[in-house]
């Protein structure tokens, strides 16, 4: 949804630039392709028609402040009302709470359970899971296993079939500040499973009830939250699988019409893929702004200083041994297409070659450049067919694999220097949104 609704709003606002004039029609035809590009990410037909009336009518109305021209006035409009469409920032406390997590069967709920768990963690707060899914085959281990790979305890009894007996216990032991309860998952909020929740509230006299939902359900997500509020008041929604479905925005302004508000977004099947979700760092990224608070508070988590040199990434004058730190840092921070959706390129597209790079292929790379010599690492330019065969030799790969390889770092280089020039291009309107926040 990202990918699809992202270029979508880039390409009007790329046509929106090269006009000489802001006029009525530039305004119209800009409303047209924002709608055009809203309805394709299933957001309801009514919530397009009031967002793209308003955003036409303080474009023609409204004059541009001081210092800001007609067009980036605009642009700050589209930005200010896409904000408002998927809702306010709800905030995450770092204190003693416990969270009880409810959603549908096959939302993704006992893995974003892990997630969160590792979220807590990081912030640093002692974080432990209580599974209380009696139903599912086998949800005890898939949570347990989950919670060895971040270092969390995990409570359970896969031979009690009562979940309250087992929150119960699970609270009588557990010790940590954040618990997090795992309920089973609903298939339609059947009557006996909504008594469950409701018991299992009352029992963990819980801070925050989350509801987990699949971004698959687009513009279904609005009842389903609507439900679950009822039962036992949804304070915060989470929605997942947002990298695989063109729903996803749908299922955004869906839960926030209901005043849920979304708490976290998945966007990837790894226990690193959950974001904290912000209206504002997330539109900025839609419209090609970035987000460079995201951008370091990822790097400040995942990287030492000595891992990576960002001026060299964003200058493209790297060499073969560069890359291969930055290759293992961006594999720390998470995938590639994420992390350069946080800084600022303008809406500059990147090559689908430099973002695609699957963890199995960087291992591959680098296993290649430990085959390299000193000479060859600091200087590919020296890289001839004796060199290749013989790097491919010792990295049992093949010459194909090795060119490719060649290929990949001169085109990364190549993109690299490219996105010093977006981000320049992008600092001064940057500067004079800060001004008229």
């Amino acid at each position: 949804m990202l990918d699809n609704l992202g270029s979508n709003l880039k390409d009007a606002l790329r046509k929106l630039a090269g006009k000489t004039v802001i006029d009525r029609a530039a305004v119209e035809e800009l409303v047209k392709d924002l709608q055009r590009a809203l309805l394709q990410a299933d957001v309801n037909v009514k919530q397009v028609m009031q967002l793209s009336q308003t955003i036409k009518k303080r474009a023609l109305d409204e004059q541009p402040p001081k210092g800001v021209t007609a067009r980036e006035h605009v642009l700050r409009i589209v930005y200010e009302e896409l904000v408002a469409l998927v809702g306010q920032k709800v905030e995450v406390t770092l204190g003693k709470q416990i969270i009880l997590m409810a959603g549908l069967q096959g939302s993704g709920k006992t893995t974003t359970t892990a997630k969160l768990a590792r979220f807590f963690k990081r912030k640093g707060m002692r974080v432990a899971v209580i599974c209380a899914d009696t139903f599912r085959p086998g949800a005890y281990t898939q949570i347990k296993t989950l919670c060895d790979k971040v270092h969390v305890p995990c409570y359970g009894d896969p031979s009690e079939h009562d979940a309250r007996k087992i929150v119960r216990e699970g609270l009588a032991q557990l010790k940590e500040e954040v618990i997090i309860v795992d309920t089973q998952g609903r298939h339609a909020l059947e009557d006996d499973l909504i008594t469950e929740i409701i018991d299992l509230n009352e029992i963990t006299k819980a801070t925050h009830r989350w509801l987990v939902l699949d971004a698959a359900l687009g513009q279904q997500a609005r009842e389903q939250a609507r439900r679950f509020h009822e039962a036992v008041s949804i304070d915060g929604v989470i929605i997942t699988k947002m990298d695989g479905t063109a729903k996803g925005g749908g299922a955004m302004s869906a839960v926030a019409e209901t005043g849920s508000g979304i708490v976290f977004i998945g966007q990837g099947e790894t226990i690193e893929d959950l974001e904290w979700f912000d209206p504002n760092s997330y539109i900025s990224r839609l419209l090609g702004m970035g987000d460079l608070k995201a951008l370091a508070e990822r790097v400040q988590e995942s990287i030492d200083e000595q891992d990576i040199d960002v001026n060299a990434m964003l200058s493209g004058k790297f060499t073969l041994r560069d890359m291969y730190r930055q290759l293992e840092a961006v594999n720390k921070m998470g995938p590639l297409k994420q992390v350069l959706s946080m800084l600022p390129l303008g809406g500059m597209d990147l090559p689908t070659e430099a973002l695609d790079v699957t963890a199995s292929k960087m291992g591959k790379y680098r296993v290649i450049m430990d085959s390299m010599t000193a000479t060859e690492l600091d200087d590919p330019t020296v890289l001839n067919g004796s060199r290749i065969q013989r790097i491919a030799q010792g990295a049992g790969a093949q010459l194909e694999e090795v060119r490719e390889l060649i290929k990949y770092y001169k085109m990364m280089k190549r993109t690299f220097k490219g996105l010093k020039g977006g981000e320049k291009g992008m600092q001064r309107l940057m500067k004079k949104f800060g001004k008229m926040g």
